[in-house]
C-alpha cells in the first residue's frame, strides 16, 4: 500500500534544509549499492532526527538499528561535546560500512558501535538516555521498548520507525508477522502510563514517544 503520494515526499524534500555533503554522500552510495536501500531513512526523516536531536541537546543517544550509520550520523547532530551515541547492529557487514562512515566523520570519538543482538546489548549499556531511535527488527520492538524505558530520563525521547509498516498495519485482517508485530507494539505504548505520544505520518511512520516527568 503506499501511504505517501510521490509529488508530496519529493515537494517535502524541496522545502526542507539539505543534509551536508557528508550525510548526502553516505545516503546516496547506501541507496545505489546496498540490496536492502529501502530501509535506509529518507532524506526528510533524517533532518528531522538532526533538528530533534540539537533541540534536546542530548548527552546520551542510543540508536537500535544502525544500517549503514546514515540515521546514527543525523542523531549526533546535538550531541554535548561530552556527549555519547551507542549504536546497535546485528548484521556483520553493515557494521563494518557503519563504522568506515563513523571513523571519517566529527565524532568519531563519541559515537560507539556494538554489534550483536540489542536485547543482549541493551541490559550492558549503563546509561541513562535522553534520546532513543529504534529502527531494528520489528518483531523485537516491544522487548526493546521495555529495557530501554526503565533507562530513559525523565522527559527523554524515544522514536520508533515504520510504525505504519507500508500501510500493512491499515489491513483488516492484519497479516504478516511484522505488521501483526508493529500493531501490538503501537497499542503496547499506547496503553503505556509511564509515556506519552503522537504519531507522525512522515514516510513509513514515525512514534515520537516521551517519558512522564
Amino acid at each position: 500500500m503506499e501511504l505517501i503520494n510521490p509529488l508530496v515526499e519529493k515537494y517535502s524534500e524541496q522545502f526542507t534544509s539539505p543534509d551536508d555533503a557528508f550525510l548526502q554522500e553516505i545516503h546516496h552510495h547506501t541507496l545505489v549499492a546496498h540490496p536492502h536501500a529501502h530501509m535506509l531513512s529518507s532524506s526528510v526523516q533524517g533532518k528531522l532526527l538532526s533538528l530533534l536531536s540539537t533541540i534536546i541537546a542530548p548527552k546520551y543517544v542510543l540508536e537500535v538499528g544502525t544500517f549503514t550509520g546514515y540515521s546514527a550520523l543525523c542523531l549526533a547532530a546535538g550531541l554535548l561535546p561530552d556527549g555519547e551515541l551507542h549504536t546497535l547492529e546485528l548484521r556483520a557487514e553493515d557494521a563494518a560500512t557503519a563504522r568506515k562512515n563513523f571513523s571519517i566523520s566529527k565524532w568519531a570519538k563519541q559515537i560507539h558501535l556494538h554489534v550483536g543482538d540489542a536485547l543482549d546489548i541493551i541490559p550492558k549499556l549503563d546509561k541513562e538516555w535522553d534520546l532513543v531511535f529504534i529502527d531494528a527488527d520489528k518483531t523485537g520492538y516491544t522487548g526493546y521498548y521495555e529495557l530501554i524505558v526503565p533507562k530513559l530520563k525523565k522527559g527523554g525521547l524515544i522514536i520508533a520507525d515504520n510504525v505504519l509498516f507500508h500501510g500493512q498495519v491499515l489491513e483488516e485482517p492484519i497479516k504478516g508477522k511484522n505488521a501483526l508485530a508493529i500493531q501490538a507494539f503501537n497499542e503496547h505504548v499506547a496503553k503505556d502510563t509511564r509515556t506519552e505520544q503522537v504519531m507522525l505520518t512522515v514516510r513509513d511512520g514515525l512514534l515520537l514517544i516521551k517519558k512522564k516527568d
